[in-house]
């Protein structure tokens, strides 16, 4: 079915306030089809609003009339097993269920506003595989650095970045390239997302004291070779991991951070010893999802159009990266001439101008000069500063490349690495 044709049908059913199970199949529905990764159920102080979650962007859908807000809660904690008789706390579930020949779970999360309970549902394709990570927009550099940093028996390795960054494909990636026969691999995930044959996977439940800390000190002791542990969030966490990877296990986590060098600064300031960092820490990876260009609708734009500082910053990125990176990712005819695409609107994008997504990475290397500004506490921004200058390509060089070869805008390149007002 077309995503036009489902919602049509879903505004029509609400509307007549026809069978609640059938509209909450079509909810579900209509966000699969349109390949939704959130749905979001408000309730307001005259209305109910449904809206979905695409490309990062959430998008209105249908309003409806309180009164069937109830109904429609209720149904969706019978699905995902919740207590039907409690609104006032939050509760979490999960709904498994097939839809368009796909096998979803869907993390279901409830919690009471001053209207009602709001519903949040996360999708997850279960029947998607897990890319690899030359599937992943990691190029020449970046890809070396990351394969050399897995392919070593021990040391830590951290992916950085935001809510809705791409963090967990690409430890997922980075695993299954690891997930062999002769190694044992654990993880700890907050929650399990994906479930991959021959890997350990525990989920943390802090209500009973089973927190990543303690699953840590318990995991070393069930002879692992690499752990994987979800978000690096206290002191005690990193502390233990720091101890693995001194004890020969490769280690690989998240952290919340805006890029690389701000990770340093981050752990410093949980009371870590800076030697520690240089000891145990390989390589920091920060990425961001961007929004891929519609190829049906997009067109070159005037660079007299661009902004002074921007064409100024664009040369800048340009000439400070290494010839031999842009030589490998950039086609000959498009470093002579460069050009840049921006978004129009056409119906294959929804009228935005994007369609789908591209990952942009920048990989920092603990070298011997970041190792020596470490231990000297210097600032994240001198780290970054030293590591371009070492060769380092950063979110915005890394997107700028992408630009280039007319994957995304300069727009969408410079909100993503926010280091430039526009």
């Amino acid at each position: 079915m077309k995503y036009s044709e489902v919602v049509e049908e879903l505004k029509n059913m609400v509307y007549k306030w026809d069978n609640i199970q059938k509209v909450c199949d079509y909810i579900i529905l209509a966000a699969v089809v349109w390949d939704s990764s959130d749905i979001h159920i408000e309730p307001l102080s005259s209305y109910v609003r449904l809206r979905y979650r695409l490309d990062w962007e959430l998008r209105e859908i249908l309003e409806y009339q309180n009164f069937l807000h109830s109904w429609i809660v209720a149904r969706f904690k019978i699905m995902s097993d919740l207590k039907i008789d409690e609104s006032r706390i939050p509760q979490d579930g999960r709904i498994s269920t097939t839809i368009e020949w796909k096998s979803l779970d869907l993390r279901v999360s409830t919690l009471p506003t001053v209207h009602w309970e709001k519903v949040v549902m996360r999708i997850v394709d279960k029947s998607k595989t897990i890319p690899k990570l030359t599937e992943l927009w990691i190029e020449w550099q970046n890809l070396k650095l990351i394969q050399k940093a897995i392919s070593l028996p021990n040391w830590v390795i951290l992916t950085s970045g935001p809510t809705w960054s791409g963090k967990s494909t690409t430890l997922y990636s980075a695993l299954t390239d690891l997930n062999k026969i002769d190694v044992n691999i654990m993880t700890l995930e907050d929650p399990v997302e994906n479930q991959v044959d021959w890997i350990n996977q525990s989920q943390v439940k802090p209500d009973i004291g089973y927190t990543f800390a303690y699953w840590l000190r318990t995991a070393l002791r069930q002879d692992p070779d690499i752990i994987m542990v979800w978000e690096m969030r206290d002191k005690e966490t990193v502390d233990i991991a720091i101890e693995a990877s001194l004890t020969w296990h490769l280690v690989l986590s998240t952290i919340h951070t805006n890029n690389s060098a701000e990770t340093i600064t981050r752990i410093l300031n949980m009371w870590v010893q800076p030697f520690l960092i240089p000891a145990s820490v390989n390589i920091i990876i920060a990425q961001r999802l961007i929004k891929r260009l519609c190829p049906h609708c997009k067109k070159p734009v005037d660079l007299k159009n661009l902004w002074k500082e921007t064409l100024a910053n664009v040369k800048n990125a340009i000439n400070i990266t290494k010839k031999e990176e842009l030589i490998e990712r950039v086609w000959v005819e498009k470093l002579k001439t460069p050009t840049f695409y921006w978004p129009v609107w056409c119906e294959h994008c929804d009228n935005t101008g994007y369609k789908w997504r591209v990952w942009i990475y920048e990989v920092l290397e603990i070298t011997p000069w970041v190792k020596e500004m470490i231990l000297a506490w210097a600032s994240a921004y001198n780290i970054n500063l030293q590591a371009i200058k070492e060769g380092m390509i950063s979110l915005e060089q890394d997107g700028i490349i992408k630009a280039l070869n007319w994957l995304t805008s300069l727009e969408e390149v410079y909100r993503a690495s926010k280091t430039q007002n526009w």
